[in-house]
């Protein structure tokens, strides 16, 4: 129990630069993809010993009993790819693909989403730390004063946008006329040509 003063500060792990998790993702998805998935466990074990969570070193000890049936399968299977059934070649076709994408997929979520819920760590305590006041227990018997606390206005808050002006019935009117009397026009002038034509 700490009393009054300044709070100890718990130590924090720095977060990697961007480009050192970038090459990592990249170096490791490369090694998944040029084994043929054979080494996906790599990732799936830096993965759970950045997250430290259950689920993650499950994942990796199932990552690691696939690709331990994977290299049995392949180890079982004919040396000549003539003498390979087509059932045996989607298998293995099928397992590859499989470990490959669900490997390389949850990985790279799984990282990137790790980094992200930690958010950019500070790795050196806050200056306003140790500047932070002191206050002193107040006297058992002290007359505590009132005070109302002021409403501070919210920063996050939109102002609302003035309402927008209705058109006013009286322009309603007037584009209505306007038309009426184009319309007219228009008659007229087309009552003029088909007589022109008659004639």
């Amino acid at each position: 129990m700490h009393g009054y003063g300044l709070t100890p500060q718990q130590p924090t792990t720095p977060r990697p630069s961007q480009a050192t998790l970038t090459a990592v993702r990249v170096i490791l998805v490369l090694v998944t993809v040029l084994s043929c998935g054979l080494l996906g466990w790599a990732a799936m074990l830096r993965l759970a010993i950045v997250t430290r969570r259950p689920r993650d070193w499950i994942l990796l000890v199932v990552v690691a009993l696939l690709n331990g049936g994977l290299f049995v399968f392949i180890m079982a299977t004919p040396d000549d790819p003539d003498d390979m059934s087509d059932a045996a070649a989607v298998v293995l076709f099928l397992w590859l693909v499989g470990v490959l994408a669900g490997v390389i997929t949850y990985y790279l979520y799984a990282e990137i989403r790790h980094y992200n819920s930690l958010g950019s760590t500070p790795t050196l305590p806050s200056p306003y730390a140790a500047t932070a006041p002191v206050h002193p227990a107040p006297l058992p018997y002290q007359q505590q004063p009132l005070v109302q606390p002021r409403p501070q206005p919210n920063p996050y808050t939109v102002p609302t946008p003035p309402p927008t002006p209705t058109p006013a019935p009286q322009r309603l009117d007037q584009v209505r006329a306007e038309l009426d009397e184009l319309s007219d026009y228009l008659r007229k002038e087309n009552k003029e040509h088909k007589e022109g034509e008659d004639r």
